[in-house]
């Protein structure tokens, strides 16, 4: 649990100091760099969720505290947290980065909270990542040296010049064992630093050498920028590697995530509403150079279902802003293979997909060299469906001559149409494979229908596999009430502090709501409270139950039941309101009580109880005036 995590990692921290990175935090800019957000009214922000897949953003950000919550999978915290769950990293390597970020100075101390140290031990993903920064350093400078010459050539030759290089960071691996480890031992990376970051490997000497020797290196960065990898390029014959040599998995280098080029391009991709999705590294220069920006390539690996998760997100791919995934393959066998895996993936994205082919099967890169920079755009620009590219691929691989071709042809065919994610484009779709079959129009829909009707099966079924809880529950008008004060307290507990603090625990009546309000207690009260992620969190980690914690992340970021801004007034009605729903139960069982009592019998009791009554229908008048204004 976050809260744990905190108490455990924070002492290292100094606690002041962890604030201060909570407040100088722009928890919008943090979560821009992997989100794209968009206004959901109220000054809150919306977007994809990071933590699961869904098709409409439930995710929900709120700049003015802070803090995040999806209504979807329940995840939420603060700019700490996102980082945590979003980047897999520890409290202290969240906490450096946003502090770095912030251009804060983190004062740390020993366990017993009491001795500061001079010097912090910085988290792993921080040594990992300065490491990977120097490396880069040193081989940009390897590039300039004559024995890089053919790394130069290879890139001029290509198209690309110095300016070039510099703009994408190319570097060069020189000939020898260990001159990189030397480099980056000299500046305090230890054995083990540089084995996990990959950069270094162990020699059977027991000694390490470089991973990477006389070849031509691109840095590999993340959405934020930071250099996780390198990709390697073979130059020379007696050199018996792969053509390409890549980062082997690392603590922050997972292939099936990282696109190369992403940290250029993600501002277009949100901007333009499309991504163009080549194969290399010399294509997303080719492309960006010819300008299509919004190029990126997978590094290693086939493209695939992470991915797709980090596309979506930039995208903004939902129901409602259905974004453009253009695939850039070469014509041949491998390229086609390609395109129809691709296609497979197709029912993940809520927009729409295309192949953009060159007539001459050359990639941007060629292209780009052959025919100059309006060739690549135009590539883009000529892109077709990728549904339509599909079917003629599947098509073309049976003779349509016979009975027996068509037939299969149709077979093979008709699961792809009923793919289609736009339902209303299908009965077209059916009626171009008649078409393009030579068949009528009847058994080709049959078997559009047979093939859409088969249970799901495989990756195309999960995107949809878990629904979205887009709006919160509220079971009665006394809970609508009663979250109403709650998020008053946490988003203006400056406004609402001293009339939210004088109505205590007892007076709410959903039991979750009960927990809160004694955690706001237990936080100091929200007239002590200057608001903000700081203030969330201690009453996150003040509540005595998961459920209750997730409540609070909800209630920071969901719009209080108001048109503009509130005012004291506004608070009054709402703490009224809670009351009288208190108030009124207890008259209620109050009455049910003195029905109970003999007033023969127990005369004292039933005056008592009866003088108890009047005082708190008296007290329920002054509260419905007080209340009267509605929500």
């Amino acid at each position: 649990m976050y809260a744990e995590e905190v108490a455990t990692m924070a002492g290292r921290i100094r606690d002041e100091d962890v604030a201060l990175v909570r407040e100088r935090t722009s928890i919008a800019e943090v979560i821009s760099d992997t989100v794209t957000l968009r206004s959901a009214g109220g000054g809150n922000l919306k977007g994809l969720c990071p933590f699961h897949d869904e098709k409409s953003p439930s995710f929900n950000v709120s700049p003015a505290r802070n803090v995040f919550y999806c209504f979807g999978c329940g995840v939420g915290g603060d700019a700490i947290k996102f980082l945590m769950d979003a980047e897999h990293l520890s409290f202290i390597d969240s906490v450096e980065r946003l502090a770095a970020r912030a251009g804060i100075q983190l004062r740390y101390v020993e366990s017993d909270h009491t001795t500061p140290r001079a010097r912090p031990q910085q988290g792993q993903r921080q040594r990992l990542v300065a490491a990977h920064a120097a490396a880069v350093e040193f081989y940009r400078a390897q590039l300039t040296t004559a024995g890089a010459r053919p790394a130069r050539e290879f890139l001029a030759q290509r198209g690309f010049d110095r300016a070039a290089a510099e703009r994408y960071g190319c570097g060069f691996a020189p000939d020898g064992w260990d001159l990189l480890t030397k480099h980056l031992r000299q500046q305090g990376f230890t054995h083990d630093e540089l084995v996990t970051a990959g950069l270094s490997r162990p020699a059977r000497s027991g000694s390490l050498i470089d991973r990477f020797r006389r070849r031509l290196l691109w840095p590999i960065r993340d959405l934020t920028g930071d250099v996780i990898g390198f990709g390697a390029r073979k130059l020379f014959d007696d050199d018996d590697g792969p053509k390409y040599l890549n980062t082997p998995e690392t603590p922050i280098y997972k292939k099936s995530h990282v696109l190369y080029g992403i940290d250029q391009a993600k501002r277009e991709i949100a901007k333009q509403g499309k991504v163009v999705v080549v194969e290399g590294y010399t294509d997303v220069m080719a492309c960006h150079l010819a300008g299509v920006p919004t190029a990126v390539a997978t590094c290693g690996t086939a493209f695939g279902a992470d991915h797709i998760g980090v596309l979506r997100r930039l995208l903004m791919d939902t129901d409602a802003v259905a974004g453009e995934i253009i695939f850039t393959f070469d014509g041949d066998a491998a390229g086609q293979k390609a395109a129809l895996r691709a296609f497979d993936d197709d029912q993940r994205f809520v927009g729409r997909t295309f192949i953009a082919v060159s007539p001459d099967n050359m990639d941007p890169c060629e292209l780009r060299l052959a025919k100059g920079d309006l060739a690549v755009r135009d590539l883009v620009a000529r892109r077709e469906p990728l549904v339509d590219f599909a079917l003629r691929h599947v098509i073309s691989r049976h003779d349509l001559d016979t009975v027996d071709g068509r037939v299969e042809a149709m077979r093979r065919a008709a699961p792809l149409v009923a793919k289609i994610k736009d339902r209303e484009k299908r009965p077209e779709y059916v009626r171009k494979l008649a078409g393009d079959l030579g068949m009528e129009i009847e058994p080709v829909q049959r078997a559009v229908l047979a093939a859409g009707n088969a249970p799901p099966s495989g990756r195309g079924a999960e995107a949809t596999s878990r629904p979205a809880r887009a709006e919160p529950v509220v079971d009665s008008p006394q809970a609508m009430v009663e979250r109403e004060a709650l998020k008053l307290a946490l988003q203006e507990p400056v406004l609402a502090g001293p009339m939210f603090d004088a109505v205590e625990a007892p007076d709410y009546r959903h039991p979750v709501h009960v927990v809160v309000r004694e955690a706001i207690a237990a936080a100091g009260g929200a007239a002590a409270a200057a608001g903000g992620a700081v203030w969330i969190e201690s009453v996150r980690d003040a509540c005595a139950d998961l459920a209750a914690r997730a409540l609070v992340g909800e209630l920071a970021v969901e719009p209080l039941r108001i048109d503009g801004e509130p005012d004291p007034r506004y608070v009054s009605i709402t703490m009224a309101r809670v009351q009288w729903g208190s108030v009124t139960s207890r008259i209620k069982d109050l009455k049910s009580r003195i029905q109970r009592i003999n007033p023969v019998n127990n005369k004292d009791e039933y005056f008592a109880a009866f003088g108890e009554l009047l005082s708190l229908e008296q007290h329920a008048r002054a509260l419905r005036e007080q209340a009267a204004g509605g929500l």
